[in-house]
Formats: C-alpha cells, sequence, structure tokens
C-alpha cells in the first residue's frame, strides 16, 4: 500500500504506511513468542517483509520525488530516466538486512543504520520538506548525493549505541544523554521531526567513534 500510495505521489498516505508497517514489525516478533509460533520461515518471511516495506516502499516514495526535482542541464538528457536511481537504495536496504541476519553481533545494538530509520527518514525528509526540496536548484542532484550516504550508512561498520541505560550517571551515558536533549528541538520541525531526529542520531553516533 506505501509503494501504491507513492507512484501516485500521496507522500502523507506512503508514510502512513511506512509508520504502520515499522509498528508490526515491532512486534511481530513479541507476538510469534507469545503464542509459541517462532520458526525459521517466519524469520524469513520478517526479513522478506522488511525488504518491502522499509527498502521498496522509501525507494518508491523517492522515485516520485526525483519525477519533481530539478535537474542540473548536464543531466537533461536521462532526466525521463534518472528516477531509477531510487531503487538501488532498496538493493542497499536488501544486504543491509541479509548482512544482519548473518551478523551475531547486532544482538543488543546496531552496526549500521537500522532500514526501519532509514526509511523514516526519507519519508519524514519528503513529507515535510516538499517545497523546499522541489524548489532547490539542483534538488535531484543534492537528493541522490543524500541517498548515496544513506545507502552506504546502511551497511557501514559503524556501532550505534542503544537507547538502554544501566544506570543514570553523566559518564556512563552521556551519549545519549545529548541525543535526547538534541532531539527536542526537532519536534518543532512538524512532519520533518524523524527526519531530523535520525540525522542527529546518526551525527551523535559518527563523533561517538571519532572522538
Amino acid at each position: 500500500m506505501a509503494i501504491m500510495f507513492a507512484f501516485q505521489g500521496n507522500y502523507f498516505m506512503a508514510v502512513a504506511m511506512i509508520v504502520l508497517g515499522a509498528t508490526f514489525d515491532f512486534f511481530d516478533g513479541m507476538t510469534a513468542r507469545l503464542l509459541h509460533v517462532s520458526s525459521p520461515i517466519g524469520k524469513e518471511l520478517d526479513s522478506l517483509a522488511d525488504v518491502v516495506t522499509f527498502g521498496v516502499a522509501p525507494s518508491a516514495i523517492l522515485f516520485s520525488m526525483f519525477r519533481e526535482l530539478q535537474y542540473p542541464d548536464f543531466l537533461s538528457s536521462v532526466q525521463p530516466y534518472f528516477p531509477y536511481v531510487a531503487f538501488v537504495m532498496a538493493a542497499f536496504s536488501a544486504l543491509r538486512l541479509a548482512k544482519f541476519n548473518l551478523d551475531e553481533r547486532q544482538t543488543s545494538s546496531f552496526i549500521g543504520v537500522p532500514t526501519p530509520a532509514n526509511a523514516l527518514f526519507w519519508g519524514s525528509l519528503v513529507l515535510g520538506q516538499h517545497d523546499w526540496l522541489v524548489s532547490l536548484p539542483m534538488g535531484a542532484v543534492w537528493v541522490f548525493v543524500g541517498m548515496l550516504v544513506l545507502s552506504y550508512l546502511l551497511i557501514a561498520e559503524l556501532p550505534l549505541f542503544a537507547l538502554k541505560f544501566k544506570n543514570l550517571s553523566w559518564k556512563d551515558n552521556s551519549i545519549r544523554f545529548i541525543f535526547l536533549l538534541g532531539c527536542i528541538p526537532c519536534f518543532l520541525l512538524g512532519y520533518s521531526c524523524f527526519a531530523a531526529i535520525i540525522a542527529w542520531y546518526i551525527v551523535c553516533n559518527i563523533a561517538k567513534k571519532l572522538f
């Protein structure tokens, strides 16, 4: 449903369906364990569903967005075909999910940006900043560069801290407190708040790794 709404340019409903999918994704494992129906097939189906909801659906949103953006003159000859580059992100999302299934290091935290976060980033950005993106000179180029950066971060060896507090001391949780404080003004951005929060989360993690 998110994909169909995205192709129609109905970004609000497309993002709403992705959020609904994220809600189901949060509870599916818990529900399977409560009902004692966990199985290897369920795990594989969960990953396939994630590829669609958090890979193909946000790519479909970017596909429609690319058709509205401004292009520089040197891309004028390929402009009708350029929107299809959006599905590169779906391929990286599939690769990230496959790596996650095989990586035993990601039981309590993540290495690389999770696909739901990437999907919510693009959905929130397109929904909240649509008019600005459309008016942006060479907007297609900037969105393409941003898509490549996020696609790389999906599979990058970047450890991401979890929002789990073993205690409330500043020394042990400084990066978590800084992140949460930085999230507060993000809520003033309306629909763009999720994009801002996810971007801030990535920045905090990169800073933690560097410093």
